[in-house]
């Protein structure tokens, strides 16, 4: 009898193509809103100004907040497309859209008034990844192959 290690438990997954499908699209919407805040490609506004803002609506020290949110969701997205310790980028991805769904749920659901909905299912796909891991097209399933009992 094998003994399934913790680091198994983290890593390995049993999904199928549909992980792949979720974990790119997650990482590359993550990757590029980092990038965003991080580098202020994409039309983005850089560290300095997305700090700016996130002191204004009270992430402080805002500098700080932008640097750990634009990086979760810049160096998680990346690990999500190549689904490289999966599980736990998508507990980070998870936790950083729960605390933008704080900025916007005084809007309502919906986008058009500035509201939660983006950061919700984000937020839902993170979750499911945090569940199911990246799958077996993932690089954790390449590296850390789970032990069969």
């Amino acid at each position: 009898m094998h003994r399934i290690t913790l680091k198994q438990r983290l890593q390995g997954s049993h999904g199928g193509t549909g992980m792949l499908v979720l974990r790119l699209a997650l990482g590359v919407i993550l990757a590029a809103h980092g990038g965003q805040k991080l580098f202020g490609w994409f039309g983005g506004y850089g560290l300095e100004a997305t700090g700016q803002w996130m002191e204004s609506v009270g992430f402080t020290p805002g500098y700080l907040m932008a640097l750990l949110a634009g990086s979760a969701e810049f160096f998680g997205g990346i690990a999500l497309m190549l689904g490289l310790l999966t599980r736990p980028a998508a507990v980070v991805a998870a936790f950083t859209m729960l605390m933008a769904m704080t900025v916007h749920i005084g809007n309502g659901l919906f986008l058009s008034n500035n509201g939660y909905e983006f950061a919700l299912i984000l937020l839902a796909a993170s979750i499911t990844l945090a569940i199911q891991g990246g799958g077996q097209l993932a690089l954790d399933a390449r590296l850390f192959p789970a032990t069969r009992h």
